[in-house]
């Protein structure tokens, strides 16, 4: 389960598809990386906005558990907006138990 303590954050990254699909390697303005690791090798190009939800390892990384891709060219992201709705989440964590493992 995700720790809910912890403040949701976003933040704009660049980033790069591993040859073997199964990693990408985001850099953010400060050049900073940050490896996600996919369950599965991905099998099509990914371009825009990506919400990725998973797990800080020990290896400090991220275990991704699921991702959605906001593609630009569907329509606009309002990346100010998306991070308003996330620390509402955070405020109301009970109302949007994400990766709690709690069944509705």
């Amino acid at each position: 389960p995700l720790d809910v303590a912890e403040e949701p954050k976003s933040t704009q990254y660049s980033g790069e598809i591993h040859p073997s699909g199964k990693f990408i390697v985001l850099t953010d303005g400060l050049g900073k990386h940050t490896t996600v690791e996919l369950s599965e090798p991905l099998d099509e190009e990914i371009s825009g906005v990506i919400e990725v939800v998973g797990r800080v390892t020990n290896q400090a990384t991220i275990m991704c558990a699921s991702f959605v891709q906001f593609r630009e060219d569907k329509s606009a992201f309002d990346l100010e907006l998306y991070n308003e709705a996330l620390k509402i989440i955070q405020e109301f964590h009970e109302y949007f138990p994400f990766g709690t493992g709690m069944n509705t």
